[in-house]
């Protein structure tokens, strides 16, 4: 777990220049095993209603940055969800 971390802080402070693997590692992490996993990309259910998904795609071994943003965006969401929850 404490890989995890690191990995997310790492993204966090720089979304650029993202290996796909290690966005990969994460996202098994906090949203489980991809829906879908089809050629280069890899989709992820979210458990809430409206945009429903996060995609991530292998491009050269590296990810877009607008992916990791997103993949960002919904961790912070899903924590908040949490916290309330509690």
């Amino acid at each position: 777990m404490k890989n995890i971390e690191d990995k997310l802080n790492q993204i966090q402070e720089n979304p650029q220049n993202v290996r796909f693997r290690d966005l990969c590692e994460i996202c098994d992490y906090y949203f489980g095993p991809p829906r879908i996993q089809k050629g280069s990309h890899r989709v992820y259910k979210m458990p809430w209603t409206g945009d429903p998904r996060v995609n991530i795609q292998n491009q050269k071994g590296m990810t877009k940055t607008y992916q990791v943003r997103q993949v960002l965006k919904a961790i912070e969401k899903m924590e908040i969800k949490n916290d309330i929850n509690r």
